[in-house]
């Protein structure tokens, strides 16, 4: 048994120590906000926030994220800088297939926490790990920017 802290509630699952988090969170939690990409942590698509900080969930066992809070795609609206980050996405009409974008939103989040007024370079940066195959790359930087400035 593990506990863990998700979105701010203590939840208790059973899982191997090395099963990844991304599984726990999908199949035991049947939290689908987080996708399942490339499963090698390089495509971004299972971004969640380990204590604030951007993690790929495919890749990270659920025992390292035991003593920590995890925020999911299906919380993020609740912080201020989350909730303006989605208002962006939708007000840009980011999304086209919008697969990737639960993690390119927990990425973008996590930049505009860190960094409030970012440049182009910094968005680039924070987001070069997160692949989107319809290439809306243009599109995400609008809305990190509109969100900064919200």
């Amino acid at each position: 048994m593990t506990s863990l802290n998700i979105n701010g509630k203590q939840v208790d699952v059973q899982a191997e120590a090395d099963t990844p988090l991304l599984w726990v969170l999908r199949d035991e939690l049947q939290m689908s906000g987080t996708k399942f990409g490339c499963g090698m942590a390089l495509c971004g698509a299972c971004t969640v926030h380990l204590d604030g900080q951007p993690t790929r969930a495919c890749v990270t066992p659920v025992s390292a994220a035991a003593d920590k809070k995890i925020t999911t795609i299906e919380a993020i609206g609740d912080s201020a800088v989350g909730k303006r980050v989605q208002a962006a996405w939708a007000e840009i009409d980011v999304p086209q297939c919008g697969y990737c974008q639960s993690g390119q939103i927990m990425a973008a989040t996590a930049l505009l926490k860190a960094i409030p007024k970012p440049t182009d370079k910094d968005i680039d940066q924070a987001m070069s790990g997160n692949i989107c195959r319809c290439g809306t790359y243009p599109r995400i930087r609008a809305a990190i920017h509109k969100a900064a400035k919200a």
